[in-house]
């Protein structure tokens, strides 16, 4: 190779080192580098055969560019992760083009080669957006090294931005997020739908009252697909002001409205790879969703005041509380943006409509919430677990959360939900315990099932963990 591809003022040709060995992507440089797309841009040939052979056989992509034009039409046409770019080109220096793209939309981490490492050009490489600089001549594992390190830079920052963006969620499925609880025909019909679509592309739309558990069901989508190493990013569309709803999804560039004092991804791009799940869909303006369906149709993004489109990859989840078709009906939700999320419809039913569902949510609840707060949990009588199942639950999921947490804070279920019919039917002996009671009574269930604690839990209405736990404590006494 010439010295003239390093620039070098010795006439060294570049240096590849003890790595340079061309087989897989080596755990020194990190998991990310083989899934990663890379962009060279430098004039001299010999460099840019060199970072190919370097990078190409260790990352997914790597495309090249030999002048700043036809480095903007590839950026144009693709995404890249990392941009590594030469400083000293003809006609344009690569700070000089760096900055102009980062004006209209270039979010990637760049990588900039100079021979000459002066102040000056530093000073200037960091203002235009430079995460890296590496001087010439280098060998082939420092190359490695400045990209490994903007990858893992980037999947930092996008963690954290989600992060973040969850933290300040509204949602009260802290407990439940993960996973569907209960036996109820319902759920166990949408565990089996879930089961099914989940390893597939297809958009989904969950409905369902407040509370009925619409986040969880999505979690439990991703988490059985194949993004499920991928970010899930939940976005609460009724909880972010109309006016800056584009700018959270879709990313700004610095400038482009009062505030914007640096240029930011939205979370269509922090979900990268990933799911993304838009709950209260139906609480978009008319605009926000003439740009979402066009980014759903094109799997594009265009930041606010960006003049370049970036390509995503996600699979997309929606949830509403409200009846769409109506609001198609009555004007206020687009019908071609309607048919395009509606491939496929799961519909949660309400607490109330789920049976003893309520009573394995509330066991959940009592043995989280205890060890939360510290405090001992309340047991729940025959009378209370009554209660439980005949009240109407109209927050469904999220009240019953707030009811147990309240009633550990009390030391009691509040009285509405004490069934006193149950409770005094259920009272053989006026003068025994409720403790008492409810060992004899479970004891005999036992019996009557020749010790079989799942059909025992079954017909009682609790879970078999509790039986477990109150066997246990019998045991000790």
């Amino acid at each position: 190779m010439r010295s003239t591809v390093l620039g070098a003022s010795d006439g060294a040709a570049p240096p590849v080192g003890n790595d340079a060995s061309h087989g897989g992507p080596g755990p020194e440089f990190g998991p990310w580098l083989e899934k990663a797309s890379i962009l060279i841009v430098d004039d001299e040939p010999g460099m840019r055969n060199f970072l190919v052979r370097t990078l190409g056989p260790r990352a997914k992509r790597v495309e090249e560019a030999a002048d700043c034009e036809e480095a903007t039409a590839l950026l144009d046409q693709h995404h890249f992760d990392v941009v590594i770019l030469d400083n000293i080109m003809p006609g344009k220096s690569g700070v000089e083009w760096l900055t102009e793209q980062r004006e209209i939309g270039f979010f990637s981490d760049a990588i900039l080669m100079t021979a000459y490492a002066d102040l000056d050009t530093a000073i200037k490489a960091l203002r235009a957006g430079a995460v890296d600089f590496v001087l010439k001549p280098f060998r082939s594992n420092q190359i490695l090294n400045a990209v490994a390190r903007c990858l893992d830079r980037m999947r930092l920052r996008r963690e954290n931005h989600v992060l973040r963006h969850e933290l300040r969620a509204t949602s009260d499925h802290v407990l439940l997020r993960d996973k569907l609880i209960g036996y109820s025909p319902q759920i166990q019909e949408i565990r089996e739908t879930i089961a099914r679509v989940a390893p597939l592309p297809t958009s989904i739309l969950i409905s369902g009252e407040s509370g009925t558990g619409k986040e969880v069901t999505a979690r439990s989508l991703h988490a059985l697909s194949d993004r499920a190493e991928k970010p899930f990013v939940p976005i609460n569309c009724a909880a972010i002001p109309s006016e800056m709803i584009e700018a959270e999804l879709f990313g700004h560039v610095k400038g482009a409205f009062t505030g914007a004092q640096s240029a930011r991804d939205g979370l269509f791009m922090h979900a990268q790879g990933g799911t993304l799940f838009l709950d209260e869909v139906g609480e978009l303006s008319l605009a926000t969703q003439s740009k979402l369906l066009r980014a759903i149709e094109s799997r594009r993004v265009r930041p606010v005041g960006s003049e370049r489109e970036a390509p995503v990859d996600l699979r997309f989840i929606f949830a509403t509380n409200a009846d769409l078709e109506a609001e198609v009906d009555a004007g206020r939700f687009r019908a071609d943006l309607f048919y395009r999320i509606n491939v496929m419809h799961i519909e949660m039913p309400p607490l109330s409509a789920r049976g003893d569902d309520v009573l394995e949510l509330a066991e959940l609840f009592m043995t989280k919430l205890s060890k939360q707060l510290g405090v001992r949990a309340v047991p729940m009588d025959a009378a209370v677990r009554a209660g439980l199942t005949r009240y109407d639950w109209p927050g469904n999921v999220r009240e019953l959360r707030n009811l147990i947490e309240r009633t550990l804070i009390l030391g009691k279920f509040p009285e509405e939900f004490r069934d006193e019919l149950a409770d005094q039917g259920s009272q053989v002996d006026r003068d025994e315990t409720l403790d008492e009671m409810e060992r004899r009574h479970i004891l005999a269930m036992l019996h009557k099932t020749n010790g079989n604690r799942n059909e025992a839990a079954r017909r009682l209405g609790v879970s078999r963990k509790t039986i477990d736990r109150k066997c246990a404590s019998w045991e000790q006494e």
